[in-house]
């Protein structure tokens, strides 16, 4: 099934939400902690990203712990979960 792009618009906006609320509480914890937390987001906001992205997101995410200037990962695309 084909999603319109206002259905992906408001996917990649609860995605970056996600994103957002990973970065503030858990950029710390290690990729694991980090990857686990993205994902519990992720599912309750019924979206999902592509792996390479969910990847990066991580890493930068992680990589804030050296740098927490460098600012929050930005989500390129996203698409919801239920009717895809």
């Amino acid at each position: 099934m084909s999603h319109t792009p206002e259905e992906l618009e408001a996917a990649r906006e609860a995605a970056q939400a996600a994103v957002d609320t990973a970065t503030s509480w858990d950029y710390s914890a290690g990729d694991a902690k980090i990857d686990s937390k993205l994902r519990e987001g992720l599912d309750a906001a019924g979206v999902t990203i592509d792996d390479d992205e969910f990847e990066r997101i991580v890493r930068e995410i992680d990589a804030l712990t050296g740098d927490e200037d460098a600012g929050t990962p930005q989500v390129g695309a996203a698409r919801p979960t239920t009717g895809a």
